[in-house]
């Protein structure tokens, strides 16, 4: 199926906010900012009873929210692939993505899906909450 990019859906130029609740923002902060390398771009406390946290980068047309609702236990991701795929198609900067995450003390795991470690193009990281994240050094093919 192909999508013509002369179309006028709006969601073609839209910006992407991925948001997901945690019950600990300061527990998952490090894998993200220095693990990972997103800024914090935003913030907000006790709005409607949540407190939340924007990463990503003003660059980017993508970012990440982060939110807490107090006294709630959001638990842990609820299976072992659900995945961020980023395809890091340089190698220079796919190794140092891996090597700047795992100085953080986030080591690679072992993926549930065999697909993402094939190759050795794949390494999947886990964040405290269970969520994983998979760098791939491939261009991304539609």
């Amino acid at each position: 199926m192909t999508i013509s990019t002369n179309s006028p859906n709006p969601l073609l130029k839209a910006h992407l906010r991925i948001a997901r609740p945690t019950s600990s923002i300061p527990g998952i902060l490090p894998f993200y900012t220095t693990g990972l390398g997103f800024e914090v771009i935003g913030s907000f406390y006790q709005h409607a009873g949540f407190d939340g946290v924007m990463l990503g980068h003003p660059s980017l047309p993508y970012h990440f929210e982060f939110t807490t609702e107090k006294g709630q236990d959001v638990g842990k991701a609820p299976t072992k692939d659900n995945l961020l795929v980023f395809y890091l198609p340089d190698m220079e900067e796919w190794k140092s993505a891996i090597e700047r995450i795992e100085k953080q003390g986030f080591p690679a795991v072992k993926s549930s899906n065999p697909y993402w470690d094939q190759d050795g193009k794949g390494k999947t990281f886990e964040d405290p909450d269970g969520w994983r994240i998979v760098l791939w050094n491939e261009v991304w093919k539609s």
